[in-house]
């Protein structure tokens, strides 16, 4: 069984330092020519929360047409697809058919993304090749291209998206269960759930109150709610998008507001991914998050104001660099 990560940000870093630790023979691919040749020759630098460094001796390859022709074909094979939505477009798409492809009994993709819409964009891009979604509350920066510090352990859900057919689920339920062992060997604390657009819309919640309001105020998620002003602000925001996301489907629960606190204290140091790109000035991911609440709203007869000004403040930072 093959584990191939796709994408060479800060998770997928961690996902691929912490498998190859475990010697679970996962392959890193890359965007660029440079950071996978720079891994290959120097390895991947994995930093705990105590700023202790690990070298770590990684497989890494171009995400390039003519490396994928050249690649061996493999029995099976999971995908772990770690890019922002930003970043699937049609020539990653192409990329990943051509990676499943290689597996001559079959490839099964899952995804790391924040937001919503990613999943279905993929199930139709990838045709028979099965789906999973997945929500990780690990927190990773990445320092350089070869250089990742692990900032805070969370967990790992994981779960089959669409319906695979009969055949398919019973033959990938003993895959599933091989790639949870050598993801647990690695340290991840991961779990299979028959519930992710559950944890999905959780996640979803967090991010939408979070990543917009850090990026907005330019501060990290332990000073957002350290003031009466931006705190007002969160729970206004987080009080529209619950209710727009249970009505959606989200169970209810009375401790959400508590878990967005939560994350804000345990992450307390850290730079939101929004607010990074913000920095940046790359794309961000409004769109998948809060836009997509927003259509969530609508297509419910619902109202979103909040979630709709969120959207129409962070989106014109990324459209200056398209």
């Amino acid at each position: 069984m093959g584990i191939h990560i796709v994408g060479g940000g800060a998770i997928g870093l961690l996902f691929a330092a912490k498998l190859a630790l475990a010697e679970a023979g996962a392959t890193l691919w890359t965007r660029t020519e440079a950071q996978s040749r720079r891994i290959c020759e120097e390895g991947l630098l994995l930093v705990n929360k105590q700023g202790e460094e690990q070298l770590v001796r990684v497989a890494s390859e171009w995400l390039n047409g003519s490396r994928l022709s050249a690649m061996e074909m493999e029995d099976e094979m999971w995908i772990l697809l770690a890019v922002k939505q930003t970043a699937i477009g049609s020539e990653l798409l192409s990329s990943l058919k051509a990676l499943s492809d290689k597996a001559r009994n079959g490839a099964s993709v899952i995804c790391l993304q924040n937001g919503i819409g990613h999943l279905e964009k993929l199930a139709d891009a990838l045709g028979g090749t099965p789906v999973y979604a997945a929500v990780t509350t690990d927190g990773a920066k990445r320092e350089d291209s070869r250089t990742v510090k692990h900032t805070g352990i969370g967990e790992l859900w994981f779960g089959e998206w669409d319906a695979n057919g009969q055949k398919k689920a019973e033959k990938s339920e003993i895959a599933q269960k091989m790639l949870l062992s050598s993801l647990q060997k690695a340290g991840f604390h991961a779990i299979l759930s028959k519930n992710m657009k559950n944890r999905i819309y959780q996640k979803l919640l967090i991010n939408a109150v979070i990543n917009p309001l850090t990026a907005l105020f330019d501060v990290t998620n332990g000073e957002l709610p350290q003031h009466d002003g931006r705190l007002r602000l969160m729970r206004a925001l987080h009080k529209e998008t619950y209710e727009i996301l249970v009505a959606a489907g989200m169970e209810r629960s009375e401790d959400r507001w508590d878990a967005v606190l939560d994350v804000c204290s345990r992450t307390s140091a850290n730079v939101s991914s929004m607010l990074a790109d913000v920095r940046a000035g790359r794309p961000t991911e409004i769109e998948a998050i809060n836009g997509a609440v927003s259509r969530l709203a609508k297509q419910l007869g619902r109202e979103s104001p909040l979630n709709d000004a969120m959207t129409a403040l962070i989106a014109p930072y990324g459209e200056a660099t398209l």
